[in-house]
């Protein structure tokens, strides 16, 4: 077991771990610490506490120290620093008219970085622009370019749903979300229904996958064909939350009737059909 702190740099960004040392630290309070990309405030969101060995990536890097109000005063001239580097990054990017779209600028706490996060809809030759960018601040620059999904985390905004996206409110890390989630949830493939205000599928379809993988496994699929109490027949309609059937007798033209899926005995399941071409144009929705 090892004791750490969890900390997040951003309000919903990944949760990273360290060792506290000595220090025992409340949830909302800032730490100094080393990461990658240098010296950074973060916020802790997870007390001391012990954890599994096999659950951090050794080796463990310890807190610089609790955050003072010095520190605390430079985290606020950075911001400053940050608004004033994007208002001139802006200008640098029409004058050298550049085909991208400006999302975010940090700057490290030690100041010895400033990153440009950017969006483009093709590759970009930015030397020209990071050259001045480097003249201007007199400090390392690094233009990240991003995708979509990030750039919708980084600026916020409500979703269809008329709640704040949840990949800037709650979400630590993007989930994998496929075409064939929406399609086992029986939604419609429409682009527009399916699709968040980033343009890729909405990350709420992961949340109640799992339901929806069990009641799968154990109801009929459409084309099933299934033995009721009265008669055999073909499933032609699922409804996966209520567990009801519509089937249509094998050998009359009566009408569908529907039942339980607990009052069938499945004879030869059927299967969730994928259209191919649908597929393909509806791909770059699970791009990230």
């Amino acid at each position: 077991m090892t004791e750490i702190i969890g900390v997040r740099f951003k309000e919903s960004g990944k949760v990273y771990y360290f060792s506290p040392g000595k220090s025992t630290l409340k949830s909302g309070g800032k730490v100094i610490v080393e990461t990658a990309r240098g010296v950074e405030c973060g916020t802790v969101v997870m007390e001391n506490r012990m954890v599994e060995d096999d659950k951090i990536v050794p080796p463990l890097k310890e807190i610089i120290r609790p955050a003072t109000e010095k520190d605390l005063k430079t985290v606020e001239q950075n911001k400053l620093k940050e608004e004033n580097a994007a208002r001139i990054c802006q200008e640098k990017i029409a004058a050298h008219k550049l085909d991208m779209k400006l999302v975010d600028v940090e700057c490290t706490f030690d100041n010895n970085k400033l990153l440009f996060y950017f969006t483009a809809d093709n590759r970009v030759d930015f030397r020209e622009l990071v050259k001045d960018l480097a003249s201007v601040f007199r400090t390392r620059i690094e233009l990240r370019q991003i995708g979509v999904r990030d750039e919708a985390k980084m600026l916020g905004g409500l979703g269809v749903c008329g709640r704040p996206f949840c990949c800037k409110t709650f979400l630590g890390e993007f989930q994998p979300v496929s075409i064939k989630m929406a399609k086992e949830q029986g939604l419609s493939l429409n682009p527009t229904k399916i699709s968040g205000t980033c343009g890729r599928l909405m990350c709420c379809l992961k949340y109640e996958q799992d339901f929806y993988e069990e009641a799968f496994r154990t109801t009929p699929k459409v084309g099933a064909y299934v033995k009721t109490p009265e008669f055999k027949g073909y499933v032609e309609e699922v409804n996966l939350i209520t567990g009801k059937l519509r089937v249509k007798p094998e050998k009359s033209d009566e009408p569908a009737v529907t039942v339980s899926k607990d009052d069938v005995t499945v004879i030869k399941d059927g299967k969730v059909r994928m259209d191919r071409d649908e597929m393909r144009a509806l791909k770059k929705l699970e791009d990230k």
